[in-house]
């Protein structure tokens, strides 16, 4: 294994996005990542999105670089299983509703048992405190809603909208990782001892919300649906070329602002002294979006992109996924890895996500996709705790493993 994570192991007992994400987080950097699944089912993340065969990409992506062992959980001989696992683990992610994990003889007081150095790291909808904590929340898009970036998601003429991307999981994945390299640095310079990490993943959407409930004390301000723009940040937005495409423009700093006029034959609007700073742009957010959008409308995308690059404006197209998979910048920067993947019966060579952030000296790496499942469970339940080959047959005919 490579990377700064090296010599790192990580449980995982989670499903679906969050604790997945996290551990795939992990696991691109060198730790080794034991995603513990039902056996004979399997993470249900292996069904989604799947439109032919009997493996989604969606897995393949989540599940890189994880070994995959098959543990019934609810038995004891599982529960055995997994606490031997637990005490030659450094981090155990898991995302099941509050109390699960207690009513399997693994909640955090059984764990620290096992391994007191072991850091805990438990995603759950409304964390494990306050009133909501046992309603069922390990849906990403309830937290989205509860932390309030749904609501001001989408067209003010329409209902509340989402991102189309499991953000609420994934933000909260980033904190699950960050909380349990943050526990674990505490501890190896002799900090105060962190053993649990709780993550509710409507806090995590609620910290991206910026300014949302200030603005609301401050001002009286509820802050509504505003389509492709930011209320009070202008110029900036999505806007229309000539072909049929889009283009996302960013002119709201001051210094910008001034480039973006002159570079769409606005000079005028550049030297208004009422359009000199953000709050005054803000308030005519309208007017200088119509202008930018009188501009780019006759032009194609490549021409937009090359005047407001010449002028130094922040500005990119709207790419889909062929866009993205044709673009030399994404190539350029190994954000597009390429397996050999068995879709529907064959082989074929499929682009997936690079490796995130780029670490030079000690770069993460892709070095294998999502795997079957069980995959792993005699290599590392042999190789790891020792189990013997008669055992592991037993604990097949059991019904334990797969």
């Amino acid at each position: 294994m490579t990377g700064p994570l090296d010599g790192i192991r990580v449980l995982e007992l989670g499903n679906f996005i969050a604790a997945p994400f996290a551990g795939r987080i992990f696991a691109d950097f060198g730790a080794d990542v034991i995603k513990v699944e039902r056996p004979g089912q399997g993470d249900e993340l292996r069904g989604w999105r799947l439109l032919a065969g009997t493996t989604s990409m969606l897995w393949r992506t989540i599940g890189r670089n994880k070994r995959s062992v098959t543990i019934d959980l609810h038995t004891d001989a599982g529960r055995m299983l997994a606490l031997d696992l637990v005490r030659r683990s450094d981090v155990v992610l898991e995302n099941f509703r509050p109390g699960t994990l207690e009513r399997w003889g693994l909640g955090p007081a059984e764990l620290a048992a096992a391994n007191p150095e072991m850091v805990l790291v438990r995603i759950s909808g409304y964390g494990q405190t306050g009133p909501y904590a046992g309603r069922a929340g390990f849906f990403g898009g309830v937290a989205e809603a509860f932390g309030g970036l749904r609501y001001v998601t989408g067209d003010p003429a329409s209902p509340p909208s989402r991102a189309a991307t499991s953000i609420g999981d994934e933000v909260a994945g980033l904190y699950a990782v960050i909380g349990a390299l943050m526990s674990m640095l505490s501890r190896a310079r002799g900090g105060p001892d962190a053993p649990v990490v709780d993550v509710a993943l409507y806090e995590a959407v609620f910290s991206l919300m910026e300014s949302l409930v200030p603005d609301y004390d401050a001002y009286g301000v509820v802050r509504e649906r505003t389509g492709g723009s930011l209320p009070g940040v202008a110029p900036s937005g999505v806007y229309p070329c000539r072909d049929g495409q889009w283009v996302v423009i960013g002119g709201n700093a001051n210094a910008v602002f001034g480039r973006l006029m002159h570079a769409i034959d606005r000079p005028d609007l550049a030297a208004d002294p009422d359009l000199a700073d953000g709050r005054g742009r803000g308030l005519r957010s309208d007017e200088l979006n119509t202008a930018i959008v009188g501009w780019t409308a006759g032009r194609s995308v490549s021409e937009v992109l090359a005047v407001l690059e010449k002028a130094g404006v922040p500005a990119g197209p709207v790419h889909d996924a062929s866009a993205i998979a044709d673009d030399p910048h994404y190539r350029a920067r190994d954000m597009l890895v390429t397996r050999q993947v068995e879709v529907d019966g064959s082989p074929q060579p499929v682009r997936f996500p690079g490796i995130v952030p780029k670490v030079p000296g000690a770069p993460g790496e892709v070095r294998w996709l999502g795997p079957e499942l069980g995959e792993h469970t005699d290599e590392v339940l042999a190789g790891l705790l020792g189990v013997s080959a008669e055992r592991l047959a037993s604990l097949r005919t059991e019904g334990v493993i797969s």
